[in-house]
């Protein structure tokens, strides 16, 4: 039986706030689910604005147009992540400029950010990397010693808290994902969320292409980014499920610890002690001198018994499209790492036989 590295579980609730939508009509980008989602998730999350968008691209895209950053401007992203993070940043003519992961948590490494600032640096975005929340208080301060704006991208970290306070209300904006693999879903969608009003009516004109008061007059250039009706209507549903999702999440991994703790050359995922870890995806780091397989031969071998895996992020050096960007730069941490990790299974729909045998099958050791 095949077993896919992240299967979304979409609840009852969900189901029938989507039928309802499509019964009364509003599919497209106005419907009372719209606004019941932004308000529901703007208290979930403690915060006074909550604004949707299409994408969480879109939400990063927009959070940054929303700050002012643009042509001639940097910002500060961590080496390890999804290439959103660093492409929002392109699309506004800003430069994205890469500091190195740690190796415990895959996070941004704070000491290496302000050999980093320059003149033209505008804003710092801290990546939440597979659940666990970045070292928050210590990007807050260098964010006030240098008078830099905070976005966090919390797309792989819903619920996740630092300090026992929610991933994306540390910053100025906090961007989430509702991309089909995500703790909350809507397929594809997004959200911004802030206590700042006036970034909060920035990022609702960026997203609904700056109409003014007046419809179908523009006082600015702006995008279609609205999120639909339909995918609200799934958010709401899947909304109300977000801590029994997270404590899933938070089983799975206990499972998996316990049954690779003792594996020679498996190197599980480490959890802060001032952080609660949501897991998005059980990541694994492979040391082929221990473990006698590489990462990628781990990799086949499992795609051969229908088990669904993914690689780790690539680091920037292996993007031509960032050649011109970070010149001779290494990163040796997120090299390492794209080079040794994988995510195993970690979807909301795994079941416990399903881990047992993934884990046998990686403590066997043996493919052929």
């Amino acid at each position: 039986m095949f077993i896919p590295v992240s299967e979304p579980l979409i609840s009852k609730e969900a189901k029938e706030n989507i039928i309802k939508a499509v019964n009364t009509g509003w599919i497209s980008s106005s419907g009372k689910f719209i606004d019941k989602f932004e308000k529901k998730y703007a208290e979930k999350f403690k915060t006074k604005y909550a604004i949707s968008v299409s994408s969480g691209t879109a939400a990063l895209h927009v959070a940054l147009l929303s700050l002012g950053v643009g042509k001639g401007d940097e910002v500060i992203v961590p080496a390890f992540t999804m290439a959103a993070s660093w492409m929002a940043v392109m699309y506004t003519g800003a430069k994205p400029v890469f500091v190195d992961c740690e190796l415990e948590t895959y996070n941004i490494d704070v000491n290496k950010i302000k050999e980093k600032i320059t003149v033209r640096t505008k804003a710092i975005m801290p990546v939440h990397i597979y659940g666990h929340p970045c070292e928050m208080d210590a990007i807050l301060k260098i964010g006030d010693k240098y008078n830099l704006r905070i976005i966090e991208d919390a797309a792989e970290a819903h619920g996740a808290k630092y300090n026992n306070k929610l991933a994306g209300t540390f910053g100025d904006l906090g961007c989430f994902s509702f991309y089909g693999n995500k703790i909350v879903t809507t397929g594809e969608g997004g959200m911004i969320i802030t206590n700042d009003k006036n970034l909060a009516d920035k990022c609702s004109k960026f997203k609904d292409l700056h109409h003014s008061k007046k419809r179908f007059i523009h006082d600015g250039l702006g995008y279609n980014y609205r999120m639909t009706n339909m995918q609200a209507a799934i958010g709401c549903g899947e909304l109300d499920h977000l801590d029994e999702y997270i404590e899933k999440k938070q089983w799975i991994a206990k499972v998996y610890d316990k049954l690779l703790k003792d594996v020679r050359g498996m190197i599980i995922p480490k959890t802060k002690e001032s952080v609660s870890n949501v897991y998005w995806m059980y990541g694994v780091v492979v040391d082929s001198n221990k473990y006698h397989l590489s990462r990628d031969e781990l990799r086949k071998g499992l795609k051969e018994k229908d088990i669904d895996t993914r690689d780790f992020f690539y680091s920037p050096v292996d993007q031509p499209i960032l050649e011109n960007i970070i010149g001779r730069e290494k990163f040796n941490n997120t090299k390492y790492l794209s080079q040794n990790g994988l995510y195993l299974p970690s979807g909301l729909t795994l079941k416990k036989d399903q881990i047992e045998y993934i884990c046998s099958l990686i403590k066997k050791n043996d493919f052929s």
